[in-house]
């Protein structure tokens, strides 16, 4: 079988065209994320709850979580439960090792007043929005906020 379009070049028109576009978009993107002229930014929502936590590996594979403030137990995540919470925190370590940061510094863990809540790690500036993981998977940070607290946050879905 012969190719139909094996005689008829490609049409320079449209195809400068198309590069064109690209080389636009990718222009006025670059212009807007250094400038930040044209960028729509949403405020935070206010934080109707915080508390600041400390996480503490234990020799038998469990988590200690202690309040940053204070250094009481607020719980001891059992080995190998709580997999949300391991691999957020886990993601966390990496960024810390990757500047060079301990585990002394603490994490805030904050609700905001529209339901979202929101796990940063006070060394590196890294935020995570624990909300776009689900309500269950929030709900397994939320418990750590204190008792008074948490009869403030609706999670929403």
């Amino acid at each position: 079988m012969s190719d139909p379009f094996a005689d008829r070049p490609l049409p320079r028109a449209p195809l400068r065209g198309a590069v064109a576009l690209a080389l636009f978009t990718l222009a006025a993107v670059a212009f807007v994320r250094v400038t930040g002229i044209g960028a729509v930014v949403t405020p935070p929502a206010p934080v109707v709850a915080e508390r600041e936590l400390r996480f503490e590996d234990r020799p038998a594979g469990g988590v200690a979580v202690y309040d940053a403030r204070d250094g009481t137990l607020v719980e001891l995540l059992t080995p190998g439960g709580d997999g949300f919470v391991r691999g957020a925190l886990r993601g966390m370590a990496r960024e810390r090792r990757s500047h060079g940061v301990g585990a002394e510094p603490p994490f805030r863990l904050a609700a905001h007043a529209d339901g979202r809540l929101t796990l940063e790690d006070l060394a590196t500036g890294r935020r995570i929005d624990l909300a776009a993981f689900g309500p269950t998977n929030a709900g397994a940070f939320a418990r750590f906020l204190k008792p008074r607290d948490t009869a403030q946050v609706s999670l929403k879905e």
